[in-house]
Order: C-alpha cells, then structure tokens, then sequence
C-alpha cells in the first residue's frame, strides 16, 4: 500500500470484501433489504473508501454497513465491534486537548486519528442508532462527537452501554483510558 495514495493492493482489496462480506452475510439484521453485490460494486468503485475501511478493520473497528442513503445512494458503514476498537484506545478527545497534558500524555487523539483514517467520529445521536442494532460497548466507552459549546469549555462527551441502556458521560477532553477509544462513519 502507498500511503500517499491510500491504496490497496489487488490482494488487500479481496482479503478486505471477503471479510466485510463475510461480516455483512452473518449481520442482516444491521441492513435488511440491502443486498452485498450493490454494496461491492460501490466500495469497489471508490478505492479511497476501501483504504478507510481497512483502517477501520486493521484498528479493531469490524466496519459492516448499518444503512443506505436513498437521497446520496451512500452505504454507510460504522463500527461494529463489540468493545470500542481495541487499536483506538488510550485516546484522548483532540489535538488541543493531547497538547495541553503536561505529564503522561497519550499517544494520540481521537480526532486526529479519525481524519487520518478518513472518517468520522460517530455523533450522540448515531451511537444510539448503532445500540439499537445490539448491545456495544458493554465494557469500554467510545468518544463521540462533542458539541462547540462543551469543548469550548474544556469538555467531550462519550458514551458506552450499561444495564442494557445506553448512558452519555462528559469528561476533560484530556482524559484517556485503556478502555476508552472511539468509533467512526464512513459514507461510500
């Protein structure tokens, strides 16, 4: 893979959509009426997405399609493995946030990382879209999309699944845990 680029090999690409397939055929519940030779056609046709999901994967992510856009004709992808993945923990919430710990920083941010990877945090809003899928996120906690308002305050918000109901939490956008990372969006 060239990274300047951010293309696959042949190889890649076909160990990639054996798996999403094989994670899309075993998942219907997350996309009924949906069928996976439309889904190929469209990764297929767009090579730079194919690279972000393999991000996804290659993080712990196991990306699987959730819906389709009528309007767009997007698929759109999230993360749908159990725990937030495990390759995209002991974050904090940004770049700002990373800079201003003084002692025993993170190796990175959530926000940072998503861009890199070429997609997006998930919103509040579709993480509970996600748990209504099945329960995620039992152990661990995701960073979600923090409003301008609390982030300007020093703030970010995440979210995890407890006693089968899914809780919102804020903390300082500098924080980070070993079971703490964060989930992400595509749109293909």
């Amino acid at each position: 893979m060239t990274e300047s680029n951010k293309e696959l090999s042949l190889e890649q690409r076909e160990e990639l959509l054996r798996t999403l397939k094989a994670r899309f055929e075993k998942n219907m519940n997350r996309h009924k009426g949906l069928e996976w030779a439309e889904v190929q056609a469209k990764l297929e046709a767009n090579t730079e997405k194919l690279w972000s999901l393999n991000e996804m994967e290659g993080t712990g992510g196991e990306p699987d399609v959730v819906g389709h856009d009528e309007q767009t004709g997007e698929y759109i992808f999230y993360d749908c493995s159990a725990e937030s993945p495990k390759g995209r923990r002991s974050v904090c919430y940004d770049r700002e946030a990373l800079e201003s710990r003084k002692k025993h920083k993170p190796e990175n941010n959530a926000i940072d990382m998503a861009i890199a990877m070429g997609i997006e945090l998930l919103t509040e809003e579709q993480y509970r879209e996600l748990q209504k899928f099945e329960n995620f996120d039992m152990k661990t906690s995701s960073w979600v999309q923090t409003p301008a308002n609390i982030r300007n305050l020093g703030g970010a918000i995440f979210c995890d699944c407890r006693y089968d109901t899914v809780f919102m939490y804020h903390n300082g956008a500098d924080s980070y845990y070993a079971a703490r990372g964060f989930r992400g969006s595509l749109r293909v």
